[in-house]
């Protein structure tokens, strides 16, 4: 599955919004978190897209007008924090529903 992280500052999330709407963006896998909740800027939000090559592509290149693509090491960093939240949250949702 391909993937694509951008930073977009906090004060175009109006913007944000309509490009996470847009027709193929939006049947994507979207994650969208306060940069300063992974350790980044306090002005700043990261956006996480992963799906197909093609639809990831067309939603870089709607994101670039808001926002920038940090470098390649940062944003594998950065896809790597995203990752360890999702598997955090699923783990606790598996004791969640295994006590008992």
């Amino acid at each position: 599955m391909a993937w694509t992280i951008f930073t977009v500052p906090a004060s175009k999330r109006a913007d944000l919004d309509g490009v996470l709407k847009d027709d193929r963006v939006s049947r994507q896998s979207q994650k969208v978190r306060e940069a300063s909740a992974l350790g980044g800027p306090a002005d700043r939000l990261y956006v996480l897209i992963e799906g197909s090559d093609d639809a990831v592509r067309y939603a870089g290149e709607l994101l670039a007008k808001v926002g920038e693509r940090p470098p390649t090491p940062d944003a594998e960093a950065l896809y790597r924090k995203f990752k360890d939240e999702e598997e955090a949250a699923s783990a606790g949702m598996g004791l969640f529903f295994t006590e008992g």
